[in-house]
C-alpha cells in the first residue's frame, strides 16, 4: 500500500535552516522501496511554501523542476467529492479543511498511511495512519 507525502515533509527537503529534519525527509524520499503519493494541493502548497517562506526561497525555476518531478508520483486530483469527503472528515474530527483534505485524498489513493507533522503520530482518520517521520 502507497503512503501519502504532505506537503511539510517536502518542503524540509529543500529546508536548509531545519537541518535535521532535512536529513530525515530525504532519507525517506530517497527509499529505493517506498511507494508514494501525493496530491494537487501538496503541489501548490509546495511551491508557494518553497518560494515564499524558506530562507532562502527556492528560486521559481528550482520549485517548478522539484515539481516536475513530484508529477511522477500518482497525484490525486481536488474535486468536488475530494471536498465533500474534507468536509465531512473536518467536521467528524475536529480538522482543518487542509488537513482534512489531506487525509480525504490519501483515503482515496488506498494509502496506508499519511506522513506528515501536521497530525498527531499513530492516530488513524478515515482509515489512515498518520507517521510523523520527525519524532
Amino acid at each position: 500500500m502507497p503512503s501519502f507525502l504532505d506537503t511539510n515533509v517536502l518542503v524540509y527537503a529543500f529546508d536548509r535552516s531545519e537541518s535535521a529534519k532535512r536529513v530525515a525527509a530525504l532519507e525517506l524520499l530517497a527509499d529505493p522501496d517506498a511507494d508514494f503519493v501525493t496530491s494537487a494541493q501538496v503541489l501548490s502548497e509546495f511551491y508557494v511554501t518553497t518560494t515564499r517562506k524558506l530562507d532562502p526561497p527556492l528560486h521559481h525555476a528550482a520549485a517548478l523542476e522539484a515539481i516536475e518531478y513530484l508529477r511522477r508520483l500518482p497525484i490525486v486530483a481536488v474535486d468536488d467529492r475530494l471536498v465533500v469527503a474534507a468536509v465531512d472528515t473536518a467536521n467528524a474530527e475536529a480538522l482543518s479543511l487542509w488537513d482534512a483534505q489531506i487525509v480525504a485524498a490519501a483515503a482515496r489513493a488506498g494509502c496506508r498511511e499519511v506522513i506528515t507533522e501536521d497530525l498527531n503520530n499513530g492516530q488513524v482518520i478515515a482509515g489512515v495512519e498518520i507517521r510523523n517521520p520527525f519524532v
